[in-house]
């Protein structure tokens, strides 16, 4: 028997005690798992900086290592998402709809645990919590497998997990980390069809890419985000700078950060200089349209099909002034990944047509793309977003951890 059909095995094992676990159990191993994560701060980033140094040598870019860095206050902050998840409403066992048929047959529609779910991701240890508190609030066992750029970080957040959930008498197979790194044990993973009900890849496009051409395993695509904000004719400048700045600026290497900018032609020889003395303060790069480069000169470089196509997650973006908003839509329609488009204006009338006929997760008028997040949107901390359109689309929270049973109650009624 392999590895990985050992951690599988194992993770069977204890599906249907998972599965059966009350909300009050759950919460008791989430709670446990939050004051653990507090209590061994130190060692947690003791094991960070092995990752965060082997970053440095392996030449890694800045806006990775900081997807990779925790410190006391990332900490703090994973396990506070863990507290908020406590808080949010169990959705096993809710009863989605009910109905009596003229046979008398009662029927219910009712929420269960998806199962045994697999979970490649890169960069971001903490992602590891995360998955594995949402995991275990929707009663589902998970198998994590991180990149090996976080192999220490997390081993280390696996550990103390497991400790935590067996402290209080919940099976720690519930959470298992995937410790050997190797391209054949993630092969292995991905047609684990025996024992993993679905599999969830977090990451880059090529990582995503890697995991629906190989795998066996039913896959929910995640993550990749080539996010647009449009600039219409009518949007209030000094909004379209706050909105675009913070999208491209306040995080670079998430995927709900843009990475296109597009602006109407009436505006742009206002609008872009105003966004571009913005992008200063953080020596964003600028790739531009013909048009664009005519209005702010030198240093910004000709974009190019690959640029529009390009998910940069740096301090990186690419620029093109269109004529009108039907430019725009087809302008998202053609490099859009279908994750987080937002449009600035003071028209109504554009407003709906922008969030009818654009097809991504999330529409946004007026407000940053940087909202797409299962917190921001009150469903706790989230596996990924969600960016096809097959059982869950979006931030994916606790219910889209979830599938449906049908319980029929009857009184000897046959066909």
């Amino acid at each position: 028997m392999s590895y990985t059909e050992e951690l599988g095995q194992r993770a069977k094992a204890v599906e249907s005690a998972v599965a059966a676990a009350s909300t009050t159990q759950k919460n008791k191993a989430l709670a446990a798992i939050s004051a653990a994560l507090i209590a061994n701060t130190e060692l947690i980033i003791a094991e960070n900086a092995k990752d965060m140094a082997a970053a440095k040598e392996n030449g890694i870019s800045e806006s990775l290592q900081d997807r990779l860095r925790l410190d006391e206050s990332r900490i703090a902050g994973i396990a506070k998402g863990v507290d908020e998840l406590i808080a949010l409403n169990d959705p096993i066992g809710e009863i989605i709809e009910g109905i009596t048929r003229p046979n008398g047959m009662r029927i219910a529609k009712t929420r269960v645990p998806l199962g045994v779910i697999g979970i490649i991701y890169e960069s971001r240890p903490n992602v590891t919590v995360d998955a594995a508190a949402l995991c275990l609030k929707a009663g589902n066992v998970v198998i994590l497998k991180g990149g090996k750029e976080a192999i220490n970080s997390n081993i280390c957040l696996g550990r103390i997990m497991r400790e935590a959930i067996a402290s209080t008498g919940m099976p720690a197979d519930a959470v298992q980390v995937v410790e050997n790194t190797s391209r054949e044990t993630t092969n292995e993973l991905m047609r684990l069809n025996k024992y993993l009900d679905v599999l969830i890849p977090r990451g880059s496009g090529r990582l995503i890419q890697a995991v629906l051409n190989t795998a066996t395993v039913p896959v929910i695509e995640t993550g990749v985000g080539n996010c647009h904000v449009y600039v219409d004719s009518s949007a209030d400048l000094e909004m379209a700078v706050d909105i675009a700045d913070n999208g491209k600026t306040q995080r670079p290497s998430v995927c709900n950060a843009i990475e296109n900018l597009l602006v109407h032609k009436d505006c742009a020889d206002k609008f872009l200089p105003m966004i571009a003395e913005r992008f200063k303060a953080h020596s964003v790069k600028i790739y531009g349209c013909d048009r664009t480069i005519a209005i702010l000169g030198e240093g910004i470089e000709k974009a190019t099909e690959q640029e529009y196509a390009t998910e940069f997650l740096d301090y990186v973006i690419s620029v093109k002034v269109v004529d009108d908003i039907d430019e725009a839509v087809a302008h998202i329609a053609k490099y859009g990944t279908k994750h987080s488009e937002c449009i600035v204006t003071e028209s109504l009338a554009n407003a709906e047509k922008f969030q009818r006929y654009v097809d991504a997760a999330a529409v946004y008028v007026n407000a940053s793309t940087r909202f797409t997040d299962g917190g921001e949107f009150g469903l706790g901390a989230e596996i990924g977003i969600s960016t096809q359109k097959l059982h869950a689309r979006g931030p994916m929270g606790l219910r889209e951890l979830t599938t449906v049973k049908y319980l029929i109650n009857g009184n000897g009624q046959i066909r």
